[in-house]
């Protein structure tokens, strides 16, 4: 498959749909030459949103061990040593989060998708995101603060770390029929080898 057939999913949590930045978010992933290939807006349920996380069996591992290499490195204590124990919280709490109002779920495009997606929306902390990203430019949270009230991060967007992760979280929102293929006029720029169709 070539590069630019590459698919990554993107979901927009309930706080960036509350806030109303829809339409700013979906203007970044236009503005750097993606496609969006699907889209829709679905109340989720805190079941679909678990297997949405434990799609990969070793989620609650790895990401007990993260939380928990983060405290460290903060000079901080964690609430727990074992991991599966910190991912139980972390996950009671995204349910919690992810299913309190309507989300939007898509699809994008384009060479290289999944990294340029994922430099677009910045990294997972908003207070550790850098300016010119969307967590960076649009929220104010931070692990400090959702620890101290006891909730998920509000980092408005969710988007695939992974081309496999892609594939699977692509499946567990959308049917293949959703999947739409068709072409941009701006694809003749971006991916035409010699450019040499724009003076005919």
């Amino acid at each position: 498959m070539h590069l630019k057939k590459e698919r990554t999913f993107v979901m927009i949590k309930p706080d960036g749909v509350e806030r109303s930045l829809i339409g700013e978010i979906i203007q970044r992933f236009e503005r750097v030459g993606l496609k969006m290939s699907a889209i829709k807006m679905v109340t989720a349920t805190p079941k679909h949103i678990e297997e949405h996380y434990t799609l990969d069996p070793e989620w609650r591992r790895i990401t007990g061990e993260k939380t928990i290499k983060g405290y460290l490195d903060k000079g901080l204590t964690p609430p727990s040593n074992d991991p599966l124990e910190i991912t139980a919280k972390v996950l009671a709490n995204l349910k919690k989060y992810m299913s309190a109002g309507p989300v939007i779920c898509m699809v994008w495009e384009g060479a290289h998708a999944v990294k340029i997606v994922r430099k677009l929306v910045g990294s997972t902390e908003p207070l550790s995101s850098d300016v010119g990203s969307i967590r960076g430019d649009f929220v104010l949270d931070s692990y400090q603060m959702s620890d101290t009230d006891g909730r998920a991060v509000r980092n408005l967007i969710h988007a695939s770390g992974s081309v496999k992760e892609a594939e699977m979280e692509m499946a567990h929102w959308f049917n293949k029929n959703e999947l739409l293929d068709y072409r941009l006029v701006q694809e003749e720029i971006l991916y035409d080898v010699n450019l040499d169709g724009i003076l005919e």
